[in-house]
């Protein structure tokens, strides 16, 4: 009888098999316990933001009273070692003059202070526009928004205010990027401060906001002296502003960017300004997914905006400018040059992806050529998300300077570090 060695081949092919299906299993595995961790996650912050919808509820509200009058408060849970926060709702008005309300949040320093606080009015940028995006309904609204600086800003003694803008986290559509709106609940968020036991605050107040907010902050500069004239605006701060729309809208209106800003502005300009339609401008992937892209958290859909541009997923069918009744809402809507007495800081990173840096540096040579009391300051490889905090330093010390009545040392007479964009 013949004796048959085993065959190598086949007991490697059963070895490499049994590892191939433990892989298998282990993936099994770890995908449902992805998706059972996901689905726990999600039941969570259903349960947070439903047990918060009493409070933003505006059903039965009287319209009719003072701006910034505070209709509710309530302490909001921070971790922070020199001051505390409340989650507010106050009343507003949008773009038309007609009062509604909106919800932000205040923070005030824990030391005691012998004489007034100044006010730092905080604008946030791009967070989506569904309600439970609002800074002021997250569990950690610092931490998850950016606002690590609020302690600093505490320790300094100021008051900071930051308004979720009306239709953001209240009923109602979020005015995204019409900057009036918007500049009445930055605006308004300074008297709610007043408001609001315990601040302590007197009548000077700063602006600073960043991406969209700084937008905001551009616009609510222009307006302070008419529409809250019995305060003070000591300086603004505006941080990769969404400034100069025209030539930033033209370079990203068929980039990955396109498809993250793109869905708010399709929802919130045709709501604000007549004659505009969706279905002029929108291609078919477009159209069918602005509205659920436009209600999700940016945070979440970044990810999916970038990989249709990859594929080749356009959000616009043509630059919105080529239209005429968008591009005058678009020319509308472009940041305002401040007069000479309003200082400014401008803040922008040369390799912002989002808000182009020669769109930034073309609002900076048209408000200097306007004679803007501009003071520019210019980064190198910081992105977009991330500027916020680098520059919050400097922000802070400027702002401390205007508060204290240092004089300005504007920055117009420097070369720009880029070549502007045009129209």
């Amino acid at each position: 009888m013949r004796n048959h060695k085993p065959n190598k081949k086949k007991q490697t092919f059963f070895k490499r098999h049994k590892l191939l299906k433990a892989s298998l299993l282990l993936l099994t595995v770890l995908i449902i316990i992805l998706i059972v961790l996901n689905v726990v996650s999600k039941l969570q912050r259903d349960a947070f933001q439903n047990g918060l919808n009493s409070f933003y509820d505006t059903a039965g509200l009287n319209n009719i009273g003072p701006q910034g009058e505070i209709i509710r408060s309530e302490p909001v849970t921070v971790s922070l070692q020199n001051g505390t926060g409340q989650r507010v709702l106050y009343r507003t008005q949008r773009a038309d003059g007609s009062n509604t309300f909106t919800s932000g949040m205040i923070y005030t320093p824990s030391a005691p202070s012998a004489s007034p606080r100044p006010i730092m009015a905080w604008a946030h940028g791009t967070l989506g526009m569904g309600d439970s995006c609002a800074p002021s309904r997250q569990k950690d609204p610092i931490g998850s928004t950016g606002m690590g600086w609020v302690d600093a800003m505490l320790a300094r003694g100021w008051v900071v205010t930051a308004t979720d803008y009306a239709g953001f986290g209240t009923p109602g559509i979020e005015a995204y990027l019409v900057g009036q709106s918007e500049a009445h609940d930055v605006l308004n968020s300074v008297r709610a401060a007043k408001n609001l036991p315990g601040t302590n605050v007197g009548n000077s107040y700063a602006i600073w906001g960043h991406s969209q907010g700084g937008h905001s902050a551009l616009f609510s500069a222009s307006l302070a002296s008419s529409y809250l004239p019995e305060y003070q605006l000591v300086g603004t701060a505006a941080s990769a502003p969404a400034a100069q729309l025209e030539s930033l809208l033209t370079q990203q209106f068929d980039t990955a960017v396109s498809w993250l800003i793109g869905p708010e502005v399709v929802v919130s300009w045709p709501d604000n300004f007549a004659g505009l339609n969706p279905d002029q401008v929108l291609t078919n992937p477009g159209a069918k997914n602005y509205q659920a892209t436009a209600e999700a958290c940016i945070k979440d859909v970044a990810l999916g905006g970038i990989i249709r541009a990859k594929i080749g997923q356009k959000f616009f069918t043509q630059s919105l400018m080529t239209l005429p009744e968008w591009k005058s809402v678009i020319t509308k809507e472009t940041a305002p040059v401040l007069s000479p007495s309003q200082p400014l800081l401008v803040a922008e990173s040369l390799t912002d992806q989002v808000v182009l840096p020669n769109t930034t540096a073309q609002y900076i040579q048209r408000a200097c050529q306007g004679g803007s009391n501009l003071t520019s300051l210019w980064l190198n490889s910081v992105g977009h998300i991330q500027l916020q905090g680098v520059v919050a330093p400097s922000v802070m010390n400027w702002l401390g300077d205007r508060f204290a009545g240092r004089s300005t040392a504007p920055t117009c007479n420097q070369p720009l570090p880029i070549t502007p964009a045009t129209n």
